[in-house]
């Protein structure tokens, strides 16, 4: 029976959690902190190996926290259970940073949105709609999704796009969803969404401030149509 290599088998020097002791966690690699997470090798490789494979495989991190299930586990070494800690490692940090950014920075523009939002979702293979709100001076107050899926009336409803920005009390709101085939072109249902959600807007007094198609290089503002 092959043996499975854990960090145990490498030099004590040269384990991540020795180093990370003894250097602190900020001086560690990428290789050496997805290691700690994958933990246990596999068959004539340790855990150090496997993430060097990941990284090389995926090529860089966006990729590699994009990465379905079963995507990860077509690599040598990487079962299910580590694939699901990678991807919850992976998502903890996504919503670290996101909460970092989630209160008091000012929105000035679309191009502000898009660099908050152009790694979250910007490479997503599905359409991820979500919901800016903001205070009365444009300060970011939440980042709440709402709908994934192809975007249409159902998935984009006033009810639950405005029970999200009442809930946050808030004096504005952005729209934002992205378009996966990396054209930012907004189609006809987008257009209509835009009409349908800016007049209900109007009925509760909460402006639609944009609506900002966002892709992996590049955003549509659809700020001229509101």
């Amino acid at each position: 029976m092959p043996k499975s290599y854990t960090l145990h088998d490498l030099p004590q020097e040269d384990r991540p959690r020795e180093r990370l002791r003894k250097v602190g966690v900020d001086n560690l690699s990428l290789q050496e902190l997805l290691a700690l997470i994958i933990e246990k090798g596999g068959r004539n490789q340790n855990a150090l190996q496997i993430a060097q494979n990941l990284l090389s495989h995926f090529g860089n991190l966006t990729n590699l926290k994009n990465a379905s299930l079963d995507e990860l586990k077509q690599l040598s070494g990487v079962g299910e259970a580590t694939a699901c800690k990678l991807k919850a490692a992976l998502k903890i940090g996504e919503k670290a940073l996101n909460n970092h950014k989630q209160r008091g920075e000012k929105i000035e523009n679309a191009e502000d949105v898009f660099h908050l939002l152009k790694d979250e979702i910007g490479n997503k293979k599905k359409e991820h709609f979500l919901l800016l709100s903001l205070d009365t001076r444009n300060r970011l107050i939440s980042i709440d999704s709402i709908s994934v899926g192809i975007l249409n009336t159902s998935l984009a409803h006033p009810r639950e796009v405005f029970y999200s920005a009442i809930s946050r009390s808030a004096a504005s709101i952005i729209l934002v969803h992205n378009h996966p085939s990396g054209d930012p072109t907004p189609s006809k249902d987008d257009l209509e969404i835009t009409d349908r959600l800016t007049k209900a807007g109007k009925i509760i007094d909460i402006q639609i401030i944009d609506h900002i198609i966002i892709c992996a290089n590049n955003y549509f503002s659809l700020k001229d149509q509101i």
